[in-house]
């Protein structure tokens, strides 16, 4: 089992990233899009909803970029420009800080992903919605920076159904299990806290998908929904803690 990768520049990104801000060319391009980000645990289905809803509708997944290797992903090796772009630390780090992310993240403690202001000129150019998956300190930056973008909160439809995904997806490091609970668990925080999150569940991708058309396109918000899918949440972050204390 592969060691878990390392950041060389953890602190000249931590720096960087509290210090954030967004170039002119970014404010410009950001005041004409419309942007959706989705948060929700790994292994979720975040990319499957976002997967659908760019192949049948008018959305465009915008890619993120990182400083990761390419992964093993259901017997396929990641693609750069397809599943994200795989960038050196240097060369990120040095446009995170000349303002064109619009939003940039360090993960469980060992990559760094972020979206470049790039992709969502490319989605407002191809008049599509622009739609992308955050880490739950990247939905804070989108919506610092774009406060009508549509923040989404993606519930897996139990904690059981959720670690199944999870552990079927990649044999995970017992460290890297860990890291993705720690993470779990600021995510729902992070859901549960924030105002402009809207919850959609994950039970089958096509409800789950009208759901976040209900949201996004047609400015429905069922309220008995968003109330049960909320109550979801504090159930999912009461099992993660749960899990959290037997390590």
């Amino acid at each position: 089992m592969a060691e878990p990768v390392r950041l060389e520049h953890m602190k000249e990104f931590r720096e960087s990233i509290a210090h954030l801000r967004l170039s002119e060319h970014a404010r410009h391009v950001l005041k004409q899009a419309n942007l959706v980000a989705m948060s929700g645990l790994a292994g979720g289905g975040r990319n499957t909803i976002i997967d659908y809803l760019a192949k049948h509708y008018n959305y465009y997944f915008v890619i993120s970029d990182t400083t990761r290797p390419p992964k093993l992903r259901n017997g396929a090796m990641e693609k750069d420009g397809v599943n994200y772009y795989f960038r050196t630390e240097e060369g990120m780090l040095e446009d995170i800080r000349s303002g064109e992310f619009i939003e940039a993240e360090i993960i469980h403690n060992q990559q760094v992903s972020g979206l470049s202001i790039r992709e969502i000129e490319r989605a407002t150019e191809a008049n599509k919605i622009a739609i992308r998956d955050f880490e739950y300190l990247g939905t804070q930056n989108v919506a610092k920076a774009k406060p009508d973008a549509h923040i989404i909160g993606l519930l897996p439809s139990s904690y059981d159904v959720w670690l199944k995904r999870l552990l079927g997806r990649e044999e995970l490091h017992p460290e890297e299990f860990a890291n993705r609970l720690q993470t779990a668990e600021k995510v729902l925080e992070n859901m549960l806290d924030l105002p402009y999150f809207q919850f959609v569940v994950n039970d089958t991708i096509e409800r789950a998908v009208e759901d976040l058309r209900d949201l996004v396109e047609r400015d429905i918000v069922d309220v008995n929904k968003q109330r049960q899918a909320r109550e979801l949440a504090q159930e999912l972050l009461q099992r993660v803690r749960e899990e959290l204390a037997k390590k």
